[in-house]
């Protein structure tokens, strides 16, 4: 198997329990203490975005050097900027498609978004975020 693919395997695991992250994190925002959906949404995203770098960190990309603290700081600042708005902002737009226009429940609604924004937050990873020195 080449490293490609299990990099887009051991990503889709951190992003499974990522996702268990998000999910859980928005059923305490929405349903315990009722934020507004598309808030909601979008604290649950960040909660599992913060998760998945640090396991992306010592699992996924654990082959690349970490180098200094300052260069973790900058991947950390780069996952933000590529996934964390990719996933923050598909999620809160499909979200709100998916919930208000097609009348979906919200908790759908965030797994097709997760879904369907697993793709590009992976190449966005492996190009933007966690490439070789």
């Amino acid at each position: 198997m080449s490293p490609l693919a299990v990099r887009w395997i051991k990503f889709n695991f951190v992003g499974a329990i990522g996702f268990a992250v998000q999910m859980g994190a928005f059923s305490i925002y929405y349903g315990l203490w009722h934020v507004d959906k598309l808030w909601a949404t979008a604290l649950a995203v960040e909660t599992a975005v913060l998760h998945n770098f640090v396991w992306h960190e010592k699992f996924t990309w654990r082959h690349l050097p970490r180098g200094t603290n300052r260069e973790l700081t900058l991947r950390l600042l780069r996952f933000h900027g590529g996934n964390g708005l990719v996933s923050i902002a598909g999620n809160v737009l499909l979200v709100k498609f998916f919930a208000d226009l097609l009348h979906i429940n919200p908790y759908a609604g965030n797994v097709l978004a997760v879904a369907i924004c697993a793709i590009a937050n992976f190449a966005v990873s492996e190009r933007f975020v966690f490439r070789p020195r």
